[in-house]
């Protein structure tokens, strides 16, 4: 009579307590391995999105200035399109006021929104993003308006040339004020 096989699921010498450690540390250590790359993983995240918004205000202020120097090119007008910064169309020779059509960094389109001037020509450009940005204080000058915006597409970069610089001016001094010496 043959015995009945038994199967064991253990080598022998080994209990099943010993197995069960085993296998809760290896659950452990996965689960501290996930913790890391999803942690890694929303570091990324935010990085590529500050670099993205970096981008943005590089690329939006290139368009600024671009219309800015058309304007200020010929006659008094804002280019028509986008193209019109390529290839100013109102000069015989070649006038590039930009190097090349940029892309939106925070969406990847090379569709932008179009500020309109009371010329029906384009004053300004902005995102089409929805997003919330990362950045809502510490911005330069030129870009003051963008503080505590909800989203990428309210940071529009306009040229607008009725806008004043403010120069401080000396306070005078009395009449009759004695300096120290």
């Amino acid at each position: 009579m043959t015995r009945p096989l038994k199967y064991h699921a253990l080598p022998q010498g080994t209990s099943s307590a010993q197995h069960g450690f085993t296998y809760l540390t290896v659950i452990f250590i996965l689960a501290i391995l996930t913790g890391g790359l999803a942690l890694i993983g929303e570091v990324w995240h935010t990085t590529s999105l500050q670099d993205k918004e970096a981008e943005l205000l590089f690329v939006g202020n290139q368009y600024r200035k671009a219309i800015e120097r058309y304007y200020l090119g010929g006659p008094r007008q804002f280019p028509r399109t986008v193209n019109d910064l390529l290839k100013d169309p109102r000069t015989p020779t070649t006038e590039r006021y930009l190097r090349k059509a940029y892309a939106d960094p925070v969406t990847g389109k090379t569709e932008w929104g179009l500020v309109k001037a009371p010329d029906g020509g384009i004053m300004g450009i902005y995102s089409l993003s929805e997003l919330k940005p990362l950045k809502s204080a510490n911005f330069r000058l030129q870009d003051k308006s963008f503080e505590k915006t909800e989203k990428y597409s309210d940071w529009k970069f306009i040229y607008s040339p009725l806008q004043l610089t403010i120069v401080p001016t000396p306070i005078a001094k009395p009449l009759g004020a004695t300096q120290l010496r």
